[in-house]
Protein backbone atom coordinates (compact mmCIF):
# COMPACT_ATOMS: atom_id res chain seq x y z
CA UNK A 1 0.00 0.00 0.00
CA UNK A 2 1.26 3.14 -0.96
CA UNK A 3 1.93 5.39 2.04
CA UNK A 4 1.55 8.87 0.48
CA UNK A 5 -1.73 8.55 -0.37
CA UNK A 6 -2.97 7.28 3.16
CA UNK A 7 -4.10 9.84 5.80
CA UNK A 8 -4.59 9.43 9.79
CA UNK A 9 -7.38 11.12 11.44
CA UNK A 10 -7.77 11.96 14.81
CA UNK A 11 -10.73 13.42 16.30
CA UNK A 12 -9.71 15.71 19.43
CA UNK A 13 -12.10 17.43 22.13
CA UNK A 14 -9.90 18.67 25.28
CA UNK A 15 -6.81 16.39 25.08
CA UNK A 16 -4.18 19.14 25.42
CA UNK A 17 -2.77 16.85 28.29
CA UNK A 18 -2.49 13.47 26.28
CA UNK A 19 -2.51 14.50 22.42
CA UNK A 20 1.41 15.69 22.27
CA UNK A 21 2.46 11.96 23.73
CA UNK A 22 0.23 10.82 20.60
CA UNK A 23 1.98 13.33 17.86
CA UNK A 24 5.24 12.64 19.34
CA UNK A 25 4.98 8.75 18.44
CA UNK A 26 3.40 9.46 15.18
CA UNK A 27 6.24 11.51 13.96
CA UNK A 28 7.79 8.19 13.71
CA UNK A 29 5.75 7.61 10.51
CA UNK A 30 6.75 10.27 8.61
CA UNK A 31 5.55 8.73 5.48
CA UNK A 32 2.12 8.84 6.46
CA UNK A 33 0.14 12.31 6.58
CA UNK A 34 -1.92 13.41 10.01
CA UNK A 35 -4.66 15.26 10.31
CA UNK A 36 -6.38 16.42 13.56
CA UNK A 37 -9.83 17.72 13.63
CA UNK A 38 -10.38 19.61 16.92
CA UNK A 39 -14.25 19.35 17.75
CA UNK A 40 -14.38 22.98 19.20
CA UNK A 41 -11.69 22.40 22.11
CA UNK A 42 -12.58 24.41 25.58
CA UNK A 43 -8.84 23.86 26.77
CA UNK A 44 -5.46 24.74 24.88
CA UNK A 45 -5.76 21.43 22.14
CA UNK A 46 -5.64 22.85 19.21
CA UNK A 47 -2.95 25.54 20.56
CA UNK A 48 -1.07 22.22 21.26
CA UNK A 49 -1.67 20.68 17.89
CA UNK A 50 -0.60 23.58 15.69
CA UNK A 51 2.51 24.52 17.53
CA UNK A 52 3.24 20.62 16.40
CA UNK A 53 3.22 21.69 12.81
CA UNK A 54 0.11 18.88 11.98
CA UNK A 55 -2.64 20.08 9.62
CA UNK A 56 -5.40 20.72 11.99
CA UNK A 57 -9.65 21.24 10.65
CA UNK A 58 -10.40 23.48 13.85
CA UNK A 59 -14.52 22.98 14.19
CA UNK A 60 -16.33 26.14 15.34
CA UNK A 61 -19.21 24.00 17.31
CA UNK A 62 -18.60 20.90 19.39
CA UNK A 63 -20.08 17.82 16.80
CA UNK A 64 -19.07 15.45 18.70
CA UNK A 65 -16.23 12.32 17.97
CA UNK A 66 -18.03 10.56 14.96
CA UNK A 67 -19.25 14.09 13.25
CA UNK A 68 -14.97 15.04 13.93
CA UNK A 69 -14.58 11.84 12.36
CA UNK A 70 -16.63 11.75 9.13
CA UNK A 71 -14.87 16.05 8.65
CA UNK A 72 -11.46 13.90 8.38
CA UNK A 73 -13.27 11.36 5.99
CA UNK A 74 -15.15 13.97 3.81
CA UNK A 75 -11.33 15.50 4.08
CA UNK A 76 -9.83 12.68 2.62
CA UNK A 77 -12.33 11.52 0.06
CA UNK A 78 -12.28 15.39 -1.55
CA UNK A 79 -8.11 14.79 -1.40
CA UNK A 80 -7.79 11.85 -3.03
CA UNK A 81 -6.28 9.32 -0.17
CA UNK A 82 -7.43 5.61 -0.81
CA UNK A 83 -6.78 5.07 2.87
CA UNK A 84 -7.72 6.35 6.24
CA UNK A 85 -6.75 4.90 9.53
CA UNK A 86 -8.64 6.51 12.78
CA UNK A 87 -7.14 6.81 16.52
CA UNK A 88 -8.05 8.38 19.80
CA UNK A 89 -6.05 11.20 21.05
CA UNK A 90 -6.16 10.04 24.57
CA UNK A 91 -3.01 7.96 24.08
CA UNK A 92 -5.11 4.85 23.78
CA UNK A 93 -3.71 3.90 20.07
CA UNK A 94 -0.08 3.68 19.27
CA UNK A 95 1.55 4.58 15.86
CA UNK A 96 3.76 1.55 16.38
CA UNK A 97 0.28 -0.46 15.48
CA UNK A 98 -0.59 1.44 12.08
CA UNK A 99 1.47 -0.67 10.09
CA UNK A 100 -0.89 -3.94 11.67
CA UNK A 101 -3.70 -2.27 9.68
CA UNK A 102 -1.50 -1.65 6.54
CA UNK A 103 0.26 -4.99 6.60
CA UNK A 104 -3.35 -6.77 7.01
CA UNK A 105 -4.90 -4.84 4.21
CA UNK A 106 -2.05 -5.09 1.50
CA UNK A 107 -2.80 -9.10 2.97
CA UNK A 108 -6.41 -8.98 2.25
CA UNK A 109 -6.97 -6.77 -0.81
CA UNK A 110 -10.53 -7.12 -0.83
CA UNK A 111 -10.64 -5.44 2.64
CA UNK A 112 -12.55 -2.16 3.24
CA UNK A 113 -12.13 -1.53 6.46
CA UNK A 114 -9.68 -3.16 8.83
CA UNK A 115 -10.17 -3.05 12.68
CA UNK A 116 -8.16 -2.97 15.29
CA UNK A 117 -8.51 -5.63 18.18
CA UNK A 118 -7.69 -5.54 21.84
CA UNK A 119 -10.14 -7.66 23.32
CA UNK A 120 -8.45 -7.31 26.84
CA UNK A 121 -8.96 -3.95 27.28
CA UNK A 122 -12.27 -2.87 28.97
CA UNK A 123 -14.30 -3.79 31.84
CA UNK A 124 -16.51 -6.69 32.84
CA UNK A 125 -19.29 -4.69 32.12
CA UNK A 126 -17.77 -3.49 28.41
CA UNK A 127 -17.78 -7.45 27.50
CA UNK A 128 -21.18 -8.10 28.44
CA UNK A 129 -22.20 -4.91 26.21
CA UNK A 130 -20.16 -6.42 23.13
CA UNK A 131 -21.66 -10.00 23.55
CA UNK A 132 -24.96 -8.18 23.84
CA UNK A 133 -24.54 -6.88 21.05
CA UNK A 134 -23.06 -9.00 18.96
CA UNK A 135 -25.93 -11.36 19.46
CA UNK A 136 -28.57 -8.90 18.19
CA UNK A 137 -26.86 -7.98 15.31
CA UNK A 138 -25.34 -10.48 14.13
CA UNK A 139 -22.03 -8.89 12.93
CA UNK A 140 -18.86 -10.93 13.61
CA UNK A 141 -16.40 -8.72 15.08
CA UNK A 142 -15.25 -9.11 18.17
CA UNK A 143 -14.13 -5.48 19.12
CA UNK A 144 -17.45 -3.98 18.20
CA UNK A 145 -16.25 -0.54 19.75
CA UNK A 146 -12.88 0.03 18.59
CA UNK A 147 -12.27 3.06 17.22
CA UNK A 148 -8.51 2.09 15.51
CA UNK A 149 -9.73 1.16 12.19
CA UNK A 150 -8.45 1.53 8.69
CA UNK A 151 -11.15 2.35 6.04
CA UNK A 152 -10.33 2.26 1.87
CA UNK A 153 -11.68 4.17 -0.66
CA UNK A 154 -15.01 2.20 -0.99
CA UNK A 155 -15.47 2.60 2.57
CA UNK A 156 -14.46 6.24 3.31
CA UNK A 157 -17.06 7.41 -0.19
CA UNK A 158 -19.74 5.38 2.39
CA UNK A 159 -19.00 7.17 5.57
CA UNK A 160 -18.84 10.36 3.90
CA UNK A 161 -22.13 10.39 2.27
CA UNK A 162 -25.37 12.02 4.27
CA UNK A 163 -26.51 8.48 5.86
CA UNK A 164 -24.08 8.42 8.00
CA UNK A 165 -24.40 11.82 9.09
CA UNK A 166 -26.69 10.85 12.02
CA UNK A 167 -25.21 8.37 13.64
CA UNK A 168 -23.23 9.02 16.46
CA UNK A 169 -20.67 6.59 17.70
CA UNK A 170 -17.84 4.97 15.06
CA UNK A 171 -19.04 1.52 16.58
CA UNK A 172 -22.54 -0.19 15.85
CA UNK A 173 -24.37 1.87 13.52
CA UNK A 174 -20.95 2.26 11.18
CA UNK A 175 -20.44 -1.69 11.06
CA UNK A 176 -24.15 -1.99 10.73
CA UNK A 177 -24.31 0.48 8.04
CA UNK A 178 -20.69 -1.24 6.46
CA UNK A 179 -22.47 -4.22 6.41
CA UNK A 180 -25.58 -3.01 4.33
CA UNK A 181 -23.28 -2.14 1.92
CA UNK A 182 -21.67 -5.08 1.43
CA UNK A 183 -18.23 -3.93 2.74
CA UNK A 184 -15.50 -6.55 3.60
CA UNK A 185 -15.13 -6.34 7.06
CA UNK A 186 -11.41 -7.77 8.77
CA UNK A 187 -9.98 -7.57 12.27
CA UNK A 188 -6.19 -7.56 12.98
CA UNK A 189 -4.85 -7.89 16.78
CA UNK A 190 -3.33 -4.72 18.09
CA UNK A 191 -2.22 -3.67 21.72
CA UNK A 192 -3.92 -0.70 23.82
CA UNK A 193 -3.17 0.69 26.34
CA UNK A 194 -5.90 2.81 29.18
CA UNK A 195 -5.82 6.79 27.99
CA UNK A 196 -3.34 8.87 29.15
CA UNK A 197 -5.53 11.37 30.80
CA UNK A 198 -8.76 12.12 32.72
CA UNK A 199 -12.25 9.81 31.62
CA UNK A 200 -13.86 9.03 28.41
CA UNK A 201 -16.24 11.29 26.89
CA UNK A 202 -18.62 8.53 26.19
CA UNK A 203 -19.00 6.79 30.07
CA UNK A 204 -18.60 9.82 31.74
CA UNK A 205 -21.86 9.56 33.08
CA UNK A 206 -24.50 7.50 33.97
CA UNK A 207 -26.99 9.25 31.74
CA UNK A 208 -24.37 9.28 28.56
CA UNK A 209 -24.02 5.41 29.13
CA UNK A 210 -27.67 5.02 29.23
CA UNK A 211 -28.20 6.67 26.32
CA UNK A 212 -25.68 5.09 23.88
CA UNK A 213 -27.08 2.00 25.31
CA UNK A 214 -30.24 3.03 23.99
CA UNK A 215 -29.30 4.18 20.75
CA UNK A 216 -27.22 1.37 20.16
CA UNK A 217 -29.69 -1.15 20.96
CA UNK A 218 -32.51 0.83 18.66
CA UNK A 219 -29.98 0.33 15.76
CA UNK A 220 -29.18 -2.87 16.48
CA UNK A 221 -32.87 -4.54 16.21
CA UNK A 222 -33.45 -1.69 13.10
CA UNK A 223 -30.54 -3.53 11.30
CA UNK A 224 -30.36 -0.40 9.43
CA UNK A 225 -33.24 -1.43 7.61
CA UNK A 226 -34.13 1.71 6.43
CA UNK A 227 -30.63 2.36 5.49
CA UNK A 228 -30.27 2.44 1.82
CA UNK A 229 -27.19 3.03 -0.49
CA UNK A 230 -27.84 6.00 -3.03
CA UNK A 231 -26.55 6.61 -6.39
Amino acid sequence: MDTSKTLIIIPVYNEAFAIPYVLNELAELSDIEVLVIDDASTDNSLAVCLSRGVKVLPLKLRLGAWSAIQTGLRYAQKHGYDCVVTMDGDGQHHSCEVPKLLKAANSNPSADVVIGECIERGSRLRHVAWRFFRKITGVGIEDITSGFRLYRKRAISLLAGNEATILDYQDIGILLMLRAAGMNIIETRVAMTPRINGKSHLFSSWHKVAYYMMISTVLSFCKYGKFTIRD
